[in-house]
């Protein structure tokens, strides 16, 4: 099948001025996260004056590398009203499987291939057992958490990756860059373009926010809704099992446990950068912006002298602050939309 974005043209006009209003509305959302972050680090700055030099920067850059990376792939699965839990634990077995490689004399390619492949194999089996199966994605992917930590327990037990097994190449990769930006951001920034470019202009990717939206009304259009469904979490699993990779790239030391927990610290990323949980609404540069600013939170803190206790705290506050912003926005648009079609019945009766 061809994917092609629909022409503008086709569109009606009042589903051309209901798509408009609801872009406006998720560009000011992501607009209000960009200014906090901003002003966030700017008074950081005027407290901690080599806080955004270039090392700082770069440093704040590669924090925020790994959780983006993830974070694209959550958000691509919840926009399709569903969710991945296993993506901490994906992460962290794909990065042990790709140090075991590269301990052996692997080649560094070869090993980022097999930490995606591997990754892509986990989303399969989500995407079929949601798709096919009928299963709610929160009960699926809860059990494959708990089936691929047992797996990674059992495969390596208490064995460890470190730096000093890693191809030099391999780790250089995963501090360096071009001034403050390292390799590990310009990577990622890129599957967050082509990610952004699928979901907006490819019929398959717009196919994901109307599923989301109403998997019913979706169906009844002919959408193929177990396609798609598998289509997000194969996504989701390649960028989790990429970002395993990039892991083991950036920190050189891995083992069983790597990753537990991280699916939480996804879920506020996304949620916080305006992407709906339930479905429908949101975008990848939104739940990048959220991972950004969460990770920024845990090196803003020690700067200024709060303890780090409070980073899980706040991400607490920000997380049910976005939920509830979500459901204002959600109410109002609805609002909104209601108005919009009493207008448009009322014009067609008088003509």
């Amino acid at each position: 099948m061809t994917m092609t974005a629909k022409p503008a043209s086709a569109a009606p006009p009042e589903a051309a001025s209901t798509s408009g209003f609801l872009d406006r509305v998720l560009k000011v959302r992501e607009l209000a996260i960009l200014v906090v972050l901003v002003l966030m680090l700017l008074a950081t700055q005027l407290d901690n004056h080599a806080f955004l030099s270039e090392q700082g920067i770069k440093d704040l850059l590669l924090n925020a590398t790994i959780l983006v990376l993830v974070a694209v792939g959550q958000a691509t699965v919840v926009i399709t009203r569903n969710v991945d839990l296993s993506v901490g634990s994906t992460m962290g077995i794909t990065a042990f499987a790709a140090g075991e490689f590269l301990r052996g004399g692997g080649n560094p390619l070869v090993g980022v291939l097999i930490a995606i492949a591997l990754g892509i194999g986990f989303g399969i089996v989500n995407g079929l057992l949601v798709s096919l199966g009928q299963v709610p994605a929160l009960v699926v992917t809860l059990g494959t958490l708990y089936i691929i930590r047992g797996l990674d327990s059992i495969w390596f037990g208490s064995k460890q990756i470190t730096a000093a097994d890693l191809p030099s190449g391999f780790a250089d990769f995963g501090h360096n860059g071009f001034g403050a930006v390292p390799y590990l951001a310009l990577l990622t920034a890129a599957v967050l373009i082509v990610a952004a470019y699928y979901l907006r202009s490819y019929r398959s990717g717009r196919d994901l926010y109307a599923l989301g939206s109403s998997p019913e009304a979706a169906r009844l259009a002919g959408v193929p809704v177990r396609k798609r469904i598998l289509t997000a979490y194969i996504v989701c699993g390649a960028l989790a099992g990429l970002a395993g990779a990039l892991y083991l790239a950036r920190f050189g030391n891995v083992d069983s446990g790597t990753g537990n927990g991280y699916e939480l610290t996804v879920v506020s990323a996304v949620v916080v950068g305006g992407v709906a949980f339930t479905g429908g609404s949101g975008s990848v540069y939104g739940a990048a912006l959220g991972a950004l600013l969460l990770t920024s939170i845990n090196s803003v803190l020690p700067s200024i002298g709060v303890s780090s206790v409070w980073v899980q705290a706040i991400d607490g506050i920000l997380l049910l602050l976005a939920i509830a912003v979500d459901r204002v926005v959600a109410l109002r648009v609805a609002a909104v939309l209601r108005k919009r079609a009493a207008q448009t019945r009322s014009a067609i009766h008088h003509a």
